[in-house]
C-alpha cells in the first residue's frame, strides 16, 4: 500500500506472540481476527456475484489442520452470513455467528494435527468493514468492484483465517455479469460464457496472506506491456476500461524498466506474472495484491509522484506478497523496503540519486514529531508515513555502513530464502549479520526501536 495520510498518536502494543505449540497467535493490532487452533492450507472459493443488487453467493472449501486440540473453529466473516457447513463432508448443525465471527461446533472435538475441510456456503450485500484505515474490503466502484484487504478486509466477502501469518494457496472462481471482466490473484486457467453471466477462475498457488487475495471486476479489456521490453520474459498484463487504454499504456511505459532494475536489486520476480488493475474511477492511493496491482485512473501520469506509486506497489510482490511479515509491528519490513525502492528507481530513472532522495526524507522527518517506534508502530500508526520514510533510512544506513556489494547480496539472500514465506525483523537482522558482518541489531535499533531520529547516515 502507499503512505497515506498521518493517523492520531496510538500507544504502542507488542509484537504477536506464539503459542506453546508454535503457531501464530492472534496479532493485536487486529483483535478478533485470526485463531492459532488451525491452519488453512488450501481456500477455494466460488463467487456467484450480481453487480445491480450488489449480492455475493459464495461457497469456500478449505483445507486445513488443526495445531492443537480444539472444541470450536472460528472464522471471520463479516456482514455476510453462512448458510450451509459441511466438516469434512459430514453436515454441521451447530454453528453461531457473532460480531465478526463464525464459530463452529464440531460433535466431537478435533485432536491436534486433525486434517479437516469446511465447505460453507453463505450469501449477502458484502461491504466493506470500518476500522482506525477507513473501510477495507469490498467495495462497490461506479461501475465495477474493488477489493482491498489490507489489513483485515478478507471476512468482507470469504470466510477465513484472517492473519498476516497465516499463507494458503488459493482457486478463486467468480462468475459475474456479461461484458465484465474478473481479475483476481494468479493466472487465469478458464473463462467461460453462459447466457448473461460469465465465470472466471484463477489459481493462485504460491502461499499467500488472506489480506492479499483479491477480485477487481469491471468493463476491463487486457492489454499486454510491450513484450520486447518486458524484463525476464515476465508477462506484464494491464486490465483496463477501453477508453483508458492509451492512457495507461503511457503511464505505465517505464515499468518494464522498473521490473528489470528491481530483479536486479531483490532478485528474480517471485511470481510468473504480473497485472495492474486500472479502474475507471478515481482513487485515493492505489493498492497491491499478490501478483496484481490496482490504480486508479488518476496514477497515469508521467510526474514523479504517479511513477514512484506504481514503482511502489511493484516493489511490493518482492517486500510484502512473496516475503510477508508474521505480524503487523513488522510492516515496515514491507513498507520501508517498498520505500527505498523507489528511491532506488528515482536514481535508475535519472530523477534523483537516492542520496538526495534519503536526505529529503531525513529533513522532513527531523522538521516533525518523533513520537513514533517504526519496529512497532502500534495500529493506528501503523500506515503512518513515517514507518514508509524512516523503514526506508534504516536500510539506506545499512546500505551505506556496509557497501553496496554486500547490501545488494543481502537482499538476494533474503528473497531466495524467504520466498513465499512469512518474515520478521528479527530474521532480517540475522541474515544481515550473516551477510555482512556488522553487528545490524545495534545499527537498526535506533532506526526502529526509538522515537529519537538518528543521525543522516553518510558514507
Amino acid at each position: 500500500m502507499s503512505s497515506a495520510a498521518p493517523s492520531p498518536t496510538a500507544a504502542s502494543t507488542g509484537p504477536s506472540p506464539t503459542s506453546e505449540q508454535g503457531a501464530t497467535a492472534p496479532d493485536p493490532y487486529v483483535p478478533g481476527h485470526g485463531t492459532n487452533a488451525y491452519r488453512v492450507n488450501r481456500y477455494e472459493l466460488e463467487l456467484d456475484y450480481k453487480l445491480s443488487s450488489n449480492r455475493l453467493s459464495g461457497r469456500a472449501v478449505l483445507h486445513a489442520v488443526t495445531q492443537y486440540a480444539t472444541a470450536a473453529l472460528v472464522l471471520d466473516l463479516t456482514g455476510l452470513r453462512a448458510t450451509k457447513i459441511q466438516l469434512s463432508g459430514r453436515r454441521v448443525r451447530k454453528y453461531t455467528q457473532r460480531a465478526e465471527q463464525l464459530v463452529i461446533m464440531p460433535e466431537t472435538a478435533l485432536p491436534a494435527g486433525e486434517t479437516f475441510t469446511l465447505d460453507i456456503k453463505y450469501e449477502g450485500n458484502p461491504a466493506p468493514r470500518r476500522g482506525f484505515w477507513g473501510e477495507v474490503g469490498w467495495e462497490e466502484l461506479t461501475d465495477g468492484v474493488l477489493v482491498a484487504g489490507q489489513p483485515n478486509g478478507a471476512a468482507s466477502w470469504f470466510p477465513c483465517n484472517d492473519h498476516p501469518g497465516e499463507k494458503a494457496s488459493y482457486r478463486i472462481s467468480v462468475t459475474t455479469d456479461a461484458n465484465y471482466r474478473a481479475v483476481c490473484n494468479g493466472a487465469l486457467v478458464s473463462h467461460s460464457s453462459r447466457s448473461s453471466r460469465e465465470t472466471w477462475v484463477y489459481e493462485q498457488p504460491e502461499p499467500m496472506a488472506t489480506y492479499l487475495a483479491t477480485v477487481q471486476i469491471g468493463r476491463y479489456d487486457l492489454l499486454t506491456l510491450d513484450p520486447a521490453t518486458t524484463s525476464g520474459h515476465v508477462p506484464q498484463l494491464i486490465a483496463v476500461p477501453a477508453l483508458l487504454a492509451d492512457a495507461a499504456r503511457k503511464g505505465l511505459a517505464r515499468q518494464p524498466e522498473m521490473m528489470r532494475t528491481f530483479a536486479a536489486c531483490f532478485g528474480p520476480y517471485p511470481f510468473p506474472e504480473y497485472t495492474v488493475v486500472v479502474t475507471e474511477d478515481e482513487l485515493e492511493i492505489p493498492l497491491e495484491a499478490q501478483t496484481l496491482s490496482i490504480l486508479g485512473r488518476n496514477h497515469l501520469t508521467q510526474d514523479w509522484e504517479s511513477q514512484r506509486l506504481i514503482a511502489h506497489e511493484l516493489a511490493h510482490q518482492w517486500f510484502g506478497n512473496s516475503l510477508t511479515a508474521a505480524t503487523w509491528a513488522d510492516i515496515w519490513l514491507h513498507e520501508g523496503f517498498a520505500c527505498y525502492a523507489e528511491w532506488i528507481w528515482s536514481e535508475e530513472a535519472g530523477v534523483l540519486p537516492v542520496a538526495d532522495r534519503a536526505a529529503a526524507a531525513w529533513r522532513k522527518l527531523s522538521s516533525g514529531s518523533q513520537d513514533i517506534i517504526i519496529g512497532d508502530p502500534g495500529p493506528e500508526l501503523m500506515f503512518d508515513d513515517r514507518v514508509y520514510k524512516r523503514g526506508a533510512l534504516a536500510l539506506h544506513a545499512l546500505r551505506v555502513r556496509c557497501g553496496d556489494l554486500a547490501f545488494f547480496a543481502l537482499l538476494h539472500e533474503w528473497t531466495s530464502t524467504h520466498r513465499h514465506a512469512s518474515v520478521s525483523t528479527a530474521a532480517f537482522i540475522l541474515a544481515a549479520d550473516q551477510a555482512t558482518g556488522l553487528d545490524t541489531e545495534a545499527l537498526l535499533h535506533p532506526w526502529l526501536h526509538e522515537a529519537a531520529l538518528p543521525p543522516f547516515p553518510v558514507r
